[in-house]
């Protein structure tokens, strides 16, 4: 019996792996060649200024020369109590970062639950997102200045003796920015959560509620471990937002006063660069602040994977 051939063609996609293995000779260097305009681009937007900012960091430069100190600056740095009130800052609006989480993701959960008036409050809840920093810092000097909105309010339920200048108070007016902070990442947070809540599956939930479980029940035993994902990520937008974003706030609430009480290590570069022209000081600034929110980064990432 003659051999039956086979008079199908070859399929496209079979002659496409066999023409584009690893084997065809000159792949790699097209690739690499094909690269060079991309890598060419990194090097010389961001890992070429980061190597200058690692260099000046130790030097004392003011703009035109630069002499160099070696890792003695951080050293002195480290010794310079403006400073360490400086980090003392960074850590006390770090401390704010459970709150600025914990609100947006109970306001999200009602609103996703579509309780009494949920368009309204989720319409009130968006709207910090749609405004600048800086409307949002004048916004609040009005606010918390001594004959502000706030002590208006105070003595008009006759608890006028609570009255208060909290931007004038060195140990208030962090509290004045942490305050506002949270307000202001209200907005993008609750988005965050919400996109989370709507696509988690819901079976696991309508389950717990058929077994008995209270709404709180369900909430913080079935939704939060689902949310981890969302927690983490909305987690390390906050908290690059409060180290590297709030320059505008800070500049236009409290000028980094009184005294250092509402610098930052960001806006802290700006004063001594910028304000005092020891450019030096401020790339050693930069290349700290680059350091602190990358390690914060990267233990928080750590610490949640190894919850999940």
């Amino acid at each position: 019996m003659p051999a039956v051939t086979s008079t199908r063609p070859a399929s496209p996609f079979r002659l496409a792996r066999r023409g584009s293995g690893r084997g065809q000779p000159g792949s790699g260097r097209a690739g690499w060649v094909l690269s060079l305009p991309a890598l060419a681009a990194v090097a010389a937007l961001l890992i070429l200024p980061i190597g200058q900012a690692f260099y000046y960091s130790m030097t004392t430069w003011n703009g035109i020369t630069a002499t160099w100190v070696g890792p003695d600056a951080y050293l002195q740095l480290f010794r310079d109590p403006t400073f360490l009130r400086v980090l003392e800052n960074n850590g006390l609006l770090l401390l704010a970062m459970p709150v600025v989480i914990a609100i947006p993701l109970g306001i999200a959960f009602l609103l996703h639950e579509q309780v009494w008036g949920w368009r309204f409050f989720r319409s009130a809840v968006f709207l910090p997102t749609a405004i600048s920093w800086v409307v949002i810092g004048v916004i609040a000097v009005r606010f918390y200045a001594l004959h502000g909105i706030l002590n208006s309010m105070l003595s008009a339920v006759g608890l006028g003796f609570l009255k208060t200048n909290m931007l004038g108070s060195t140990h208030q007016a962090l509290a004045a920015l942490a305050i506002t902070l949270i307000w202001s990442q209200l907005g993008t947070n609750t988005i965050i959560f919400i996109t989370g809540l709507a696509a988690l599956d819901p079976s696991l939930a309508e389950a717990a509620r058929v077994d008995g479980a209270g709404a709180f029940r369900v909430y913080w035993r079935i939704i939060i471990p689902q949310l981890t994902r969302f927690i983490q990520f909305a987690f390390i937008i906050t908290v690059l937002t409060a180290f590297t974003a709030i320059f505008s706030l800070i500049f236009v609430m409290t000028g980094g006063g009184p005294d250092y009480g509402s610098t930052t290590l960001e806006f802290y570069v700006y004063q001594q660069a910028f304000a005092q022209s020891a450019f030096g000081t401020g790339a050693l600034l930069g290349v700290l602040l680059f350091v602190l929110v990358a390690g914060i980064s990267v233990v928080q990432v750590r610490v949640l994977r190894a919850r999940t």
